[in-house]
């Protein structure tokens, strides 16, 4: 390719929008183009590397011998509805109505869709395991997308399935999986972590997310240095004692604290530690208004509440909402008094005494707040977002964190689907039975932008070798010198008659520019052409060294050809974590 015909179009300047370097690259190096918040063009360069992790991908699932196929993006309302998921994942899901007025979703997933096909083309244990999948865009209405791919609303998804008779074959294929998935992120060259996870709406007893490691990444893990625990911090438990306050039951009053709304303008205001103050969050479920009690230093995993309840439509109540059934603005809301309200309290809240709550009046708080005197807890339950210090769960030692991004997430999903798409096979007895599921993600276009997170410097990317658009760049510094311009010429053609990807940057523009573009772009080798062609020299320098080679242009093709290939062969870019 030539650059002055490759469709590439660089930027000097970084898009407003951009908060991350991943995003910021691959919009000035012209591999995307914002169309709308969340949804991305991709321009030629983009779609080279697209399509490299594509067939990473896609090779990994081939051979452990998943099958390939394709499925619709619409989906009808009902089987998201046999269920129950149409509530689940709400204003998540993109939802239109056809001229008919039937109801669809742009599909974020394609559990249903699967079990449905399924459901009426295998009828016995004698076609069973299966495992497919496909490679396809799916779509979720993100509240706040951010962040480039990696937070987007169209992107592109592994999404592979697989059926089975028993529990046993569900783990083989799960163990496959894995391992296909720790294959992946070899390839592609990214530092990572397995972790487990929380399954959310997708459902099931046991997942594993794996997690490419960068600082902006939006996945918080968790780790164990002693013992190799490694978890979310949505799915860590909180393994600690609470201290029980031992001390008088006070009687409850009622205060007036003007203005006063958050856990630290409360504890400042009546002169308290936030650890005697406790939380009431609202929230809207299935069963109606839920009331969420932890205590004030501490954060509600909504994971968690949702697993407790069994509802995967928990969301917290508006403002609005709770004026309107309330009577009372959402900062002062709290346990006594109120009616028709579910209450789960955190452990955390257990043994306390003589705590402070919202007053269920405008600029009002409840001081000396006891349990089973002042009102009554629902439930009991390990609400608490976990965090690093906590003991883990496992040996009891401290755990550690960091973050990252979450690139692939594996599920034991069950009889969840098929029992409730009443999808069965017949057994070896002639028995009905449910088939028993697993679903496997991998976010291929995030994977894009996860690579550059590790891969980038102050001047632009550094592809590894196996997802770069091109290997080699070779400038040529002025396109005036025809002897410059005909070493630039044989090279390229030794090159591409060889099979290697190559682009020729023969633009009529300075050398800077060249330099800044092939940087920018993150050509892993380039190949300069300059004043060093007169005695038979050409300079050839690795993206993320600044080391530089002289290689003879005196030799054969096939010795030019040998020593470039020698160099290609050592190119080993080092991550930034």
């Amino acid at each position: 390719m030539r650059f002055s015909r490759l469709f590439a179009p660089t930027l000097k300047e970084p898009p407003s929008d951009a908060e991350i370097k991943s995003h910021e690259y691959l919009v000035r190096g012209g591999f995307i183009r914002k169309v709308t918040a969340g949804v991305f063009d991709y321009l030629p360069l983009g779609k080279r590397v697209l399509d490299k992790i594509w067939k990473i991908v896609k090779e990994e699932m081939d051979a452990i011998g998943a099958q390939e196929m394709l499925m619709p993006i619409i989906q009808p309302a009902e089987l998201w509805k046999m269920t129950g998921r149409w509530d689940d994942y709400g204003p998540t899901m993109m939802k239109l109505n056809d001229r008919h007025g039937r109801e669809f979703t742009l599909g974020p997933t394609h559990e249903e869709v699967i079990t449905f096909l399924m459901k009426n083309e295998i009828n016995s244990y004698k076609q069973l395991p299966v495992t497919v999948y496909q490679i396809a865009n799916k779509y979720r209405d993100e509240l706040r997308p951010r962040y480039g791919l990696l937070r987007a609303r169209e992107f592109v998804m592994k999404d592979a399935y697989s059926f089975h008779s028993d529990w046993e074959s569900l783990d083989e294929v799960y163990q496959d999986m894995r391992k296909a998935y720790q294959k992946i992120m070899e390839r592609v060259s990214l530092r990572y972590l397995i972790i487990e996870a929380s399954s959310g709406a997708i459902g099931g007893n046991e997942s594993h997310e794996f997690v490419s490691l960068a600082p902006i990444g939006e996945s918080n893990v968790l780790y164990c240095e002693k013992c190799g625990y490694q978890a979310s911090d949505e799915r860590t438990p909180y393994v600690g004692e609470y201290e029980k306050i031992e001390e008088e039951e006070k009687p409850l009053e009622r205060v007036s604290t003007p203005g006063v709304r958050t856990v630290e303008q409360v504890a400042s205001f009546l002169g308290v530690g936030p650890q005697r103050i406790v939380k009431s969050l609202l929230y809207v479920g299935r069963r109606g208004f839920i009331m969420a009690m932890i205590r004030g230093d501490l954060e509600i995993n909504e994971e968690k509440l949702k697993e407790v309840m069994k509802d995967q439509s928990i969301r917290l109540a508006t403002p609005e909402e709770v004026l309107e059934k309330f009577g009372v603005p959402i900062g002062f809301i709290g346990p006594v008094g109120i009616e028709d309200v579910y209450i789960v309290a955190d452990e955390s809240v257990r043994y306390l005494k003589n705590f402070v709550v919202g007053g269920m009046k405008e600029d009002t708080h409840y001081i000396n707040a006891n349990i089973g005197r002042d009102f009554n807890v629902d439930m009991w339950a390990d609400l608490r977002m976990a965090k690093e210090g906590d003991p883990c769960p496992v040996c009891g030692a401290p755990l550690k964190a960091t973050k990252g991004i979450e690139l692939g997430h594996i599920f034991k999903l069950g009889t969840k689907y098929s029992e409730a798409m009443k999808a069965f096979y017949m057994d070896e007895k002639g028995d009905l039975k449910p088939f028993i599921m697993g679903c496997y993600g991998w976010g291929v276009s995030r994977t894009m932008a996860a690579i550059v997170e590790q891969y980038h410097d102050e001047k632009g990317i550094i592809w590894p070798l196996s997802v770069a658009p091109y290997t080699f760049i070779i400038t040529v510094v002025n396109m005036n010198k025809k002897e410059q311009v005909r070493v630039g010429e044989r090279i390229y053609e030794i090159l591409s008659r060889n099979g290697e990807e190559v682009v020729l940057d023969d633009r009529m523009v300075t050398p800077g520019v060249k330099f800044n573009d092939a940087d920018l772009i993150g050509f892993p080798i380039r190949i300069t052409v300059g004043k060093s062609v007169s005695s038979g020299k050409v300079e050839v320098k690795m993206r993320y060294s600044d080391e530089r080679v002289d290689v003879s242009i005196q030799g054969s093709d096939s010795q030019i050809l040998s020593k470039l290939l020698e160099i290609k062969r050592s190119y080993s870019p080092p991550p930034k974590v």
